[in-house]
């Protein structure tokens, strides 16, 4: 059995909870640490996750000869310099989404990872997860025909605390659409057909309460099939169950209606209609997306999602805010 993958997180808040919860399923293939700008936050996430080590700064888990990988888990502000510190080091990385903030940091990692012989994968677990996996191979095998429309809607009243890094767009990068809607608008361009170009539409932002953000945006696209769709996010309307949505795509041979998060998808026809259960026990794709930065880094083969794919995303990013420009809406950052 080859060595387990020695991994250490940069950054001690929620995503890195997150994650390390879903590794306890992949303790034989990697072992983790921490690092943290407070010594006791990185210790304690130590002690509650059974990690190897703990870190009172960045700079010495990414140095340390011991660490293998590091996985970039800070505010996006800083994923760039982070990011070329641990390949510069010889590390893997594995960089939150999204990753960077301009198309030309892409490039430049890219070089850097060229130099460094390393691998590099950006967090997009959503492209990981059952419901995304099925979706393609639906499509892949034609069960609704030639897409005509795809439709998606990801709306649930989810504010921030005023102390929020990411009210904080200097930190975040944007709004919150380019924050965390970066993660819908790739399931949206990743399921075969890709998006060649998108529009984004904003309605006017709240004036009161604590969350300072940008909240909501709809996006209009066109795929390189000639189908066309919509994206609607939100995250300041209410909504059943706290995030429950039906999005669809339609075909001339038949419709897909899915559960944005993934909880079911169902197929219709001129057949008898199929409801799917594409998998609860990784439903968010926390599992696959590791245990594909483990194959690539033991393979040497690319990752899924590697730095090159998460360019798409970012071309479309930049398309979608310079149309909001060309109307005169709010700019981001």
């Amino acid at each position: 059995m080859p060595d387990p993958l020695r991994l250490a997180f940069l950054g001690c808040g929620f995503i890195t909870r997150i994650h390390s919860r879903h590794l306890r399923a992949l303790r034989r293939d990697i072992v983790c640490s921490y690092a943290s700008r407070d010594p006791g936050r990185a210790e304690a996430f130590r002690r509650e996750f059974g990690g190897a080590a703990a870190y009172g700064d960045y700079g010495s888990a990414i140095e340390d000869p011991r660490i293998d990988a590091v996985v970039v888990a800070v505010p996006p502000r800083f994923h760039f310099d982070l990011t070329l510190q641990a390949l510069a080091a010889g590390k893997h990385v594995l960089v939150e989404k999204p990753a960077f903030l301009r198309l030309a940091e892409y490039r430049a990692a890219i070089d850097a990872r060229h130099r460094a012989g390393r691998v590099v994968l950006v967090g997009e677990n959503d492209h990981y997860k059952p419901l995304a996996v099925c979706l393609r191979r639906l499509l892949r095998d034609g069960v609704i025909g030639e897409m005509v429309f795809a439709y998606f809607a990801t709306i649930v009243k989810r504010l921030k605390s005023a102390d929020d890094w990411r009210n904080d767009e200097t930190m975040a990068g944007g709004d919150a659409f380019f924050e965390e809607g970066i993660h819908w608008l790739h399931i949206a361009g990743s399921l075969g057909p890709r998006i060649t170009t998108a529009q984004g539409h904003r309605p006017a932002p709240a004036r009161t309460g604590p969350d300072r953000r940008i909240k909501s945006m709809l996006v209009a696209f066109r795929y390189d099939n000639q189908a066309v769709g919509s994206l609607y996010y939100s995250r300041e309307i209410p909504s059943l169950l706290r995030g429950l949505r039906l999005s669809k795509l339609y075909g001339r041979d038949g419709i897909i209606t899915f559960e944005s998060n993934g909880l079911f998808a169902l197929v219709r026809g001129n057949w008898r209609p199929r409801l799917l259960f594409p998998g609860f026990r990784d439903i968010r794709g926390y599992r696959a997306m590791y245990a594909d930065f483990v194959h690539a880094v033991r393979t040497g083969a690319a990752p899924e999602m590697s730095l090159e794919r998460a360019m798409d995303d970012q071309r479309l990013m930049d398309q979608i805010y310079a149309s909001l420009e060309q109307t005169g809406a709010v700019a981001v950052g």
